[in-house]
């Protein structure tokens, strides 16, 4: 007797000629609505569902496969003496591949915010026979992935779907349905309940497995969100460790945070020790080196833009392990070609791309705290209020919104101090706003880096006037910070006194 295939999907890509494939392999062709008519128009002999379930579909399609035909035909176990009869006696007949993807429900809430026809989008059949063809792997080879047509045909006519094929089909189709099941939730959870719901669920997923994770002893691998890096993430040169991803983030998100601006930010583990935005990439990245070129050895430099061949030489004078850019030219990448510790990446694109996440998570002992991404508002620092009496100038301003946006993203405590578009200073990651502060300026001096005339941001309130006095005895011109201590009054009196510009924000930007 014939080996049967129910195919049954919403992207019908490639279904075709898959079902051409088990045709000329001897199956016979179950089939459903949408994709029964197409297998039909393209000359395929095809059984409709009703001819296997015995019963119409009904209820505007909410019932199809929802019967004991199809699911006994999927789920019974060929290897009992005791099912096989009780199958022979009910008339069921084995079902030996099931095809389903399921409907987009995705691209539906992408598109229309009309709840009935949203819920009239949740797949109940096909999620059903996916997992009763997942529990019943080791008869049923199930397929859920379009990507695997090809060498699903191929293990069949090589003999090659064994246990191991089909298990690894099995995971996937579990995997398949568990994150369908969590866009249904999160997005419920998001229309009713602020996206904060009794229950999260985080799926992504896999890009590839890194070397190690943070150290050697460590596991690790990439996973993404709606495709973001598989479709974007572009390896040019070495291969892209755990660490290397982490830093890779930051950079980006700083980098990224000024749209079309040439923007270059360099980052050693996890912090920035580099920043610049000038009227060329390659005067950005010399401004943006000078803040701290010791640690910027080995660093991360992440390039809002197209690395040509000059620019390519000049950062190769130094080791850097990793470049990130919008996009490479080929003389460019020929510049690193004998240098074999560095490891370039683009995103093919005329800038970085950010993706913009709607929600940020931290793991914790025991558990995940979860929340809104943070970002700084188009109009945050447009808007920050003049709280001294001196306003800032032009430059000075562009320097504040330089600063203020590097500190966001930047390990709190934290203050970012920047001249003339680049950055001279940073402290973070400390206990305390006044070390922040000092630890820059004593790097600065170390370095023969000038702060005078330059503009600050804290990513929280100064608790004390002792910051501002500290900054005017260095020299600097402007500050920004989102205000809200008791003691604002003390602090505005003290920029005041100096002749200081001072602006806030109204909010707060701590990254723990």
């Amino acid at each position: 007797m014939k080996k049967r295939a129910l195919l049954s999907v919403s992207d019908k890509e490639g279904i075709i000629e898959f079902a051409k494939s088990l045709a000329e392999l001897d199956f016979e062709i179950i089939s459903t609505g949408g994709t029964y008519r197409l297998l039909k128009e393209n000359g395929l002999d095809v059984v409709e569902i009703d001819e296997v379930t015995k019963f119409p579909e009904c209820f505007e399609g909410r019932v199809k496969t929802l019967n004991p035909f199809v699911h006994g035909g999927i789920l019974f176990r060929r290897d009992k003496t005791s099912h096989q009869e009780e199958a022979k006696k009910l008339g069921v007949r084995a079902i030996d591949l099931v095809c389903v993807n399921l409907y987009p429900f995705k691209e539906t809430i992408q598109n229309t915010d009309d709840f009935e026809e949203i819920i009239e989008n949740i797949d109940i059949g096909g999620p059903t026979m996916v997992r009763s063809a997942a529990k019943n792997f080791k008869d049923v080879l199930i397929v859920t992935d379009k990507k695997d047509y090809d060498s699903i045909i191929e293990a069949i006519k090589e003999k090659k779907d064994d246990f191991d094929f089909r298990r690894d089909l099995m995971i996937k189709a579990y995997s398949h349905t568990a994150a369908y099941d969590s866009m249904i939730a999160n997005y419920m959870n998001e229309r009713f309940n602020v996206g904060f719901g009794e229950k999260i669920f985080i799926a992504g997923n896999k890009v590839a497995d890194t070397r190690y994770g943070e150290n050697p002893h460590q596991k690790g691998a990439l996973y993404e969100f709606e495709n973001f890096y598989s479709q974007n993430f572009k390896t040019l040169k070495g291969e892209a460790s755990f660490n290397n991803l982490t830093d890779i983030n930051g950079a980006v998100k700083i980098a990224g945070a000024f749209g079309d601006e040439k923007a270059v930010c360099i980052v050693k583990h996890g912090n920035p020790c580099g920043f610049a935005v000038k009227d060329t990439l390659l005067e950005s990245y010399a401004e943006a080196l000078k803040c701290d070129p010791i640690s910027a050895y080995g660093g991360v430099v992440a390039i809002n833009g197209i690395v040509d061949k000059e620019l390519a030489e000049k950062m190769n004078e130094i080791f850097l392990e990793v470049i990130i850019a919008g996009k490479f030219e080929k003389d460019a990448i020929e510049v690193f070609a004998k240098k074999k510790r560095i490891k370039l990446f683009e995103y093919g694109s005329d800038r970085l791309l950010v993706s913009h996440d709607r929600y940020d998570f931290k793991h914790i002992n025991g558990g995940f705290v979860f929340q809104d991404s943070d970002k700084v508002k188009d109009d945050e620092i447009k808007n920050a209020k003049l709280v001294s009496k001196k306003a800032a100038t032009p430059q000075e301003l562009k320097d504040l919104e330089i600063a203020y946006k590097v500190a966001a993203l930047t390990k709190s405590n934290c203050v970012v101090y920047v001249k003339n578009s680049a950055m001279v200073a940073v402290g973070m990651g400390m206990t305390s706003r006044v070390d922040a502060a000092q630890c820059a300026l004593k790097k600065a001096k170390e370095l023969g880096l000038d702060v005078k005339g330059s503009a600050i941001a804290s990513e929280a309130f100064f608790p004390f006037r002792d910051s501002i006095d500290a900054a005017a005895s260095a020299g600097v011109s402007a500050i920004i910070e989102p205000g809200g201590s008791i003691r604002d009054d003390e602090v505005i009196e003290a920029a005041n006194e100096h002749g200081m510009s001072l602006y806030f924000s109204n909010t707060r930007h701590f990254l723990h």
